[in-house]
């Protein structure tokens, strides 16, 4: 019996030598050693995208640190959020991936791109002031005194022909009595004729000339009368006060029309012309509009304001518009040309382009440049860079856009509308480089864009003068182009080392 237990045991142990060489001489002959194969044992042993592996923890407000474990963030009361490896936007590196329990925590919202037109409308301010077609002045012609004077204040209305002051003139005087004398010698017209046309020229009317005709006796003091209706916009003299020839006793404004002065953008002043509709609103009569038409446009521009002014005509009933009063305007310059239509929160202008943040899913965005055309009512037309239907990002985009930075994003998006060819991301340390022969040697880490393991490669490089000032042993990241199949070296930067802090690496 115990014989049999040994025979037993030698067995076990004999089958499990045989199996180990077995295996080590199968795994001496394979060809792991190459790339090409290497690439398919990788794929063959990825790990599943719930296991992947995590590179580093991150605070999405400062999205440049990495640290090397999970934690508390030191620079905001929240959780490091995990950076997997292989993140992407659909294997894209012009694409950026964030957690979508931080999409999800700061609320970013999103919108679908449609097509349409945009009326031209024009939200401005203006202020509104007095026709100036509706002055009027009564002046003195003649030297004089105001003896006696029936409006004292400035503001005060006044209808036409209302008397407004009695001046006493000793040239007006004489004009009388010449007048009358001539009137006298009936068989000199001409006589009469110039010493009429005299006093009108000294300011009677007509009227005024023929009760002096009737009356046959010269007026001490002449009557003057308002030339036109209105509220008295100035007044000049005081009763008593002497007049001289020339010089204004008042001036009267007619408020039943008036004037708003509207600033209107320079780029938009192309939209607007004569007859255009406009609706002007004040802050002392809410809820209640009033409807104009653009009369003319200025034919200057304010230069410190870069606006041009437009002159707005509109009817006063009940005088209810004050000169001086601050409105609010919309102009109407018709609708614009069809484009895909977005908020115009969506889109994100860094001074060179204009950019909008594509929702892909799952916490993947594609910075998309654009070209923008007009804005109104809150919306933007694109003009070029979306088709319609996309699902832009109206908020958030200040977290996303840091983040796609942080990975270059940015920096691989072309011309609005321009296919931008296939970029790749990588990092390594470099083992050969030579400026001047344009050698480049990497030791690189994994690529999960490309699906590649680590290794040490030589590469292409397009452009040699990207290599100036790099070293053998030196970290970098560097971007490789998809052309056909090649992928050779088109960037390469230092890469900058983590500022050291608690649990940082």
């Amino acid at each position: 019996m115990n014989t049999n237990i040994k025979l037993l045991v030698v067995l076990i142990a004999g089958l499990a030598v045989g199996g180990g060489a077995t295996w080590y001489t199968l795994r001496a002959q394979s060809p792991a050693g190459k790339p090409e194969m290497a690439k398919e044992m990788a794929k063959d042993t990825a790990p599943a995208k719930a296991d992947k592996a995590v590179l580093y923890w991150y605070d999405p407000m400062v999205p440049a640190q990495h640290f090397d474990k999970p934690g508390k963030s030191p620079f905001m009361d929240m959780d490091l959020v995990p950076k997997y490896a292989g993140d992407s936007a659909d294997g894209n590196a012009a694409g950026v991936s964030i957690d979508p329990r931080v999409v999800q925590n700061l609320g970013i919202r999103s919108t679908i791109a449609e097509k349409g037109r945009l009326w031209r409308r024009i939200d401005t301010v203006g202020y509104v002031r007095a026709d100036d077609n509706r002055i009027e002045v009564l002046q003195a012609r003649v030297n004089g005194w105001v003896e006696a004077l029936h409006v004292r204040a400035v503001n005060d209305p006044v209808q036409r022909g209302q008397l407004i002051a009695e001046v006493y003139s000793p040239d007006l005087y004489v004009a009388q009595e010449e007048f009358l004398l001539a009137l006298k010698h009936p068989e000199d017209a001409g006589w009469i004729a110039a010493a009429r046309q005299k006093m009108a020229f000294l300011g009677l009317t007509q009227s005024q000339i023929g009760n002096l005709e009737k009356g046959g006796k010269p007026l001490r003091r002449v009557n003057y009368y308002a030339p036109a209706s209105g509220i008295v916009s100035r007044l000049a003299v005081h009763e008593g006060g002497a007049i001289n020839t020339g010089m204004p006793i008042l001036e009267i404004t007619d408020l039943s029309k008036i004037w708003v002065t509207a600033e209107v953008m320079e780029n938009q002043a192309a939209w607007i012309a004569p007859g255009k509709s406009v609706e002007i609103s004040v802050d002392s009569l809410p809820g209640e509009t009033f409807e104009g038409k653009v009369d003319y446009l200025y034919p200057t521009i304010n230069a410190n304001t870069r606006t041009h002014p437009v002159r707005i005509v509109l009817a006063n009933k009940g005088l209810k518009l004050k000169p001086g009063m601050f409105a609010k305007v919309t102009l109407y310059g018709g609708k614009g040309e069809e484009a895909v239509l977005v908020p115009s929160e969506a889109v994100i202008t860094t001074g060179k382009r204009s950019i909008v943040l594509v929702a892909q899913g799952e916490g993947h965005f594609l910075p998309v440049a654009v070209k923008t055309g007009m804005e109104s009512d809150g919306r933007t037309a694109i003009l070029i860079g979306l088709k319609g239907g996309e699902k832009v990002v109206t908020s958030g985009q200040f977290l996303i856009e840091s983040e796609a930075n942080l990975k270059g994003a940015l920096d691989k998006l072309g011309a609005p509308g321009v296919t931008v060819p296939e970029i790749h991301t990588g990092s390594g340390r470099i083992t050969k480089v030579n400026a001047q022969t344009g050698e480049l040697e990497i030791q690189h880490e994994p690529i999960p864009s490309l699906d590649w393991p680590g290794m040490t490669m030589e590469f292409e490089v397009k452009d040699q003068a990207i290599l100036k000032g790099l070293k053998p042993g030196q970290q970098v990241e560097f971007d490789l182009r998809n052309e056909d199949g090649d992928f050779p070296v088109v960037a390469i930067r230092p890469k900058a080392a983590a500022k050291p802090t608690a649990g940082a690496k």
